[in-house]
């Protein structure tokens, strides 16, 4: 499912932020986005996202502008002077008598050193952005919520659809047999009649017992009527958490018994109310993948 959050605060004189956005995804998958000086924090805030989200692309969003004197690197004075030294001895500096660039300087490594607090610079980065991560995911959760609703009404209706064409194939189902005895006689009673031959009515019965087992499709539709009914019960018990993969696999439960009557029922009526079914549960499948 899709949505949106974020959270920002400041506090001595820094300003953080935090953004956060999920994509349909049938698994879940997290990215964290942070600056260098935040990297410490990602298994953290990792966990924290999956303790609140159970499926789609979630990517989190960090940044910090910190104007306060905390946020200063530290010059180290000793690697500064040795890197002077070596360029004022370096026979190409001696020749040309170049001045030395001290912001270049700076930029070379152990020059510059990370606040002498960063361990507790950290600890109290962990502290703002797990609070933010709350504030945003709140957020979050209230636009997933609103598209579940949505998204919950028109799962209800396919399958109220499926319900409806499943009472017409059960009306039908047991007119099968019947039909098939009828015809089956007439063609007997014709063919004995051209040939003058005589039909054993226990042979008759046989052959619309067999056929009769051959397309029984009660089974089946018990079957998938049981299914419907549980996907209903799942979609609507809200208090039973994440039910995404369960009505997954209940759509894919559902297609197989659909199938299943396709194939072993020869009835027109039957197939055209099937094609009906399968056609639905092909959209539940396809919309189920939003379900958190």
């Amino acid at each position: 499912m899709t949505g949106y959050g974020d959270a920002s605060t400041e506090r001595a004189g820094a300003r953080y932020t935090l953004e956060i956005r999920s994509l349909t995804n049938r698994y879940l998958k997290t990215v964290i986005r942070l600056p260098d000086e935040l990297l410490p924090l990602e298994p953290e805030l990792d966990a924290a996202v999956r303790r609140m989200i159970s499926r789609g692309t979630v990517t989190v969003t960090c940044a910090c502008t910190d104007a306060s004197e905390s946020a200063a690197y530290t010059v180290n004075a000793k690697a500064l002077e040795r890197y002077i030294e070596q360029i004022r001895e370096a026979p190409m500096a001696t020749e040309s008598g170049s001045e030395i660039d001290i912001a270049g300087l700076l930029g070379l490594p152990g020059v510059l050193q990370p606040p002498s607090d960063s361990a507790e610079r950290i600890a109290t980065l962990r502290k703002v952005y797990l609070e933010l991560l709350d504030r945003a995911c709140a957020g979050l959760r209230q636009m997933r919520a609103a598209e579940g609703a949505a998204l919950s009404a028109e799962l209800s209706e396919l399958c109220r659809g499926i319900r409806s064409k499943l009472d017409q194939i059960s009306a039908r189902a047991p007119e099968i047999g019947a039909e098939y005895e009828k015809r089956l006689r007439t063609r007997i009673e014709r063919l004995v009649k051209d040939m003058e031959l005589s039909a054993e009515p226990v042979d008759i019965l046989r052959e619309v017992a067999a056929y009769a087992e051959r397309t029984d499709i009660n089974e089946e539709i018990q079957r998938l009527g049981a299914h419907v009914e549980q996907f209903i019960e799942s979609l609507e018990n809200g208090g039973e958490g994440p039910v995404g993969r369960k009505l997954d696999f209940v759509a894919q439960e559902m297609l197989r018994e659909a199938n299943t009557i396709a194939s072993k029922s020869p009835d027109a009526e039957i197939s055209r109310a099937t094609i009906e079914i399968k056609s639905a549960i092909d959209r539940i499948k396809e919309q189920v993948q939003n379900v958190e």
